[in-house]
C-alpha cells in the first residue's frame, strides 16, 4: 500500500460541506501542493486550494492527520470543501492529475480510492480487526434501532475482546500440555493441572451459548413472515395493510397472485420481511399458477413464522391462526384464532402489529447484544468441535492439536488468519470513501 488514495466521504453533492479524504504516504505532499503548507496536525485551517497561482479551487478548512494514529494507520488529510458538485468535481480531478516525486525521484501515484479502501488499509494497519470491520460494515448498511445497535456493539470491538480472552484460555491449557511434553522427565509438570478438564468444559460451554443466540442475518435480512392459505383467503390485502401500500394485486377471482411478493417493512424498530404467495391448492390446470404453487410452499420452508389464512389446522406447525375478513362479508370462520382481522375496518391489525413485534423481539439479539454472522458462526462452532475433540480423547498430541485447531479458529474470526478473497468480499460492501 505504498500509493495515495482519494475518495469524496461524504453524502453526494449538492450539499451544504463535502468531505474529500486522502489517505497514504504522499497525503500531506497533496495537501502541501494544494493549500500551501501543512497546518498544525489536528486543528482545522482555512486555506485556499490551487492547482496553481491563477486556479483556484475552493476555499476549504483543511486537516493534517500524521500517522500512524489515524482512522487507516496512514498519514491522512481532509478537505472540508464547499458541496457543489463542480466544486467536488474539480478537486477531485485535480487530486487525479497530481504527479508526486518521493524519496530518490519515484513517483508516488494518487489514485481514486476502491470501495472500502479506506477501511481494508485500517485493517492491514492493524488499527481496527475483521470482526470490528465486519461490524461496521453492517453500521453502514443499518435500517432499523436493532440493527444498528448490534452494529455498533461488533464495531466497538465487543465481541473482538471476548474472542482474545477465549483464545488467551485456549493458549493457557496449550502451555500446560507442552509442559509435560517438553519437561515430562521433571516431577512437578508430569501432570496436567486439576482444573484442565473442567476449564475446557466451561469454555465450550460458553462458545455454545453464543451458538444459540440468534443470528445476524435475521437482523439484517428481517424476520420472514409467510402469509399463506389457499386462494381468495384475504392474503394480499392482509399483505397491503401490513406493508401500508397497495403492493399485492387483490381482485375477488381466485388465483390472483401468482408469485411471491416480499416486502421488507420495520415494525416499532423490529425489521420483517413480509411474504405474500400464491394460494395453495391441488390440481390447478394453469401451468403459471402452478409454478407460484410451488415457490409458495418453499417460502413455507423457510419462513420464521407463517400467518395461516387457511381451514383451521390445517397450516404448517407452528403458525399463527388467522382469521381476516378482506372485501366480503362471508369468510372463512375459525373458533380459536390467534388473531380476528378486518381489512374492511382495520379491526384488529394494530393487535397483530404488536404480537408481531413481540414475536420479533424474542427472536432477534437484544439491543445493544452482539449477533454473529454465517461466518462467525462457522468458525465459532469449529472452535467448540475442537475443544470437544481435546476433552474425548488422552493423548497429549492429540489433545495439543485440537487446541491448536481451536486457536486457528479464533485467529480467523478476528482477522490474524484470513483468504484475500474473503476480504475482498467483505470490503466490496463498503462505499468508496469508507
Amino acid at each position: 500500500m505504498n500509493d495515495t488514495i482519494f475518495a469524496l466521504s461524504s453524502g453526494a453533492p449538492p450539499a451544504a460541506l463535502a468531505v474529500v479524504r486522502i489517505s497514504g504516504p504522499a497525503a500531506g505532499s497533496v495537501l502541501e501542493r494544494l493549500a500551501g503548507s501543512l497546518p498544525q496536525p489536528r486543528r482545522a485551517s482555512l486555506r485556499t486550494l490551487r492547482v496553481s497561482r491563477e486556479t483556484v479551487l475552493d476555499q476549504a478548512l483543511v486537516l493534517w492527520f500524521p500517522g500512524p494514529a489515524t482512522a487507516t494507520g496512514e498519514d491522512l488529510a481532509e478537505l472540508h470543501l464547499h458541496g457543489g458538485r463542480a466544486v467536488v468535481r474539480a478537486v477531485e480531478s485535480a487530486l487525479a492529475d497530481l504527479g508526486m516525486a518521493g524519496e530518490g525521484g519515484a513517483a508516488l501515484a494518487i489514485r481514486a480510492a476502491q470501495p472500502g479502501e479506506f477501511t481494508r488499509r485500517a485493517f492491514a494497519n492493524g488499527r481496527i480487526d475483521l470482526a470490528e470491520a465486519e461490524g461496521l460494515a453492517d453500521l453502514l448498511s443499518s435500517e432499523t434501532e436493532l440493527q444498528r445497535l448490534a452494529a455498533i456493539a461488533m464495531a466497538g470491538g465487543a465481541f473482538s475482546q471476548q474472542v482474545s480472552n477465549w483464545r488467551d484460555r485456549v493458549l493457557s491449557a496449550s502451555a500446560a500440555i507442552e509442559a509435560i511434553l517438553d519437561f515430562s522427565d521433571e516431577d512437578d509438570v508430569a501432570e496436567l493441572p486439576p482444573h484442565f478438564r473442567a476449564d475446557l468444559v466451561a469454555l465450550s460451554g460458553e462458545l455454545e451459548s453464543w451458538l444459540t443466540r440468534p443470528r445476524a442475518e435475521a437482523l439484517r435480512e428481517g424476520l420472514r413472515v409467510v402469509l399463506a392459505g389457499p386462494p381468495n383467503a384475504g392474503k394480499s390485502t392482509l399483505f397491503n395493510a401490513l406493508v401500508e401500500d397497495e403492493a399485492a394485486i387483490t381482485a375477488p377471482l381466485a388465483g390472483t397472485t401468482r408469485d411471491v411478493l416480499v416486502r421488507a417493512v420495520a415494525l416499532d424498530g423490529v425489521p420483517f420481511a413480509f411474504i405474500d404467495t400464491a394460494g395453495l391448492r391441488e390440481g390447478t390446470q394453469d401451468a403459471i399458477e402452478a409454478i407460484g404453487v410451488d415457490r409458495a410452499r418453499g417460502e413455507l420452508a423457510k419462513a420464521d413464522l407463517v400467518l395461516w389464512l387457511g381451514p383451521e389446522g390445517e397450516g404448517p406447525e407452528g403458525s399463527w391462526e388467522i382469521e381476516a375478513q378482506a372485501d366480503r362479508d362471508q369468510h372463512l370462520r375459525k373458533a380459536g384464532p390467534r388473531h380476528r382481522l378486518s381489512a374492511i375496518t382495520g379491526e384488529g391489525l394494530d393487535g397483530l402489529r404488536r404480537d408481531l413485534v413481540r414475536f420479533g423481539r424474542s427472536c432477534l439479539p437484544r439491543p445493544g447484544e452482539v449477533a454473529l454472522n454465517q461466518r462467525q458462526g462457522q468458525l465459532l462452532s469449529r472452535a467448540r468441535l475442537a475443544l470437544e475433540g481435546a476433552l474425548c480423547v488422552t493423548d497429549l498430541l492429540l489433545q495439543a492439536e485440537e487446541l491448536r485447531s481451536a486457536r486457528v479458529a479464533f485467529d480467523s474470526l478476528i482477522g490474524r488468519s484470513t483468504t484475500e478473497d474473503m476480504l475482498d468480499a467483505l470490503f466490496g460492501r463498503f462505499c468508496i470513501g469508507k
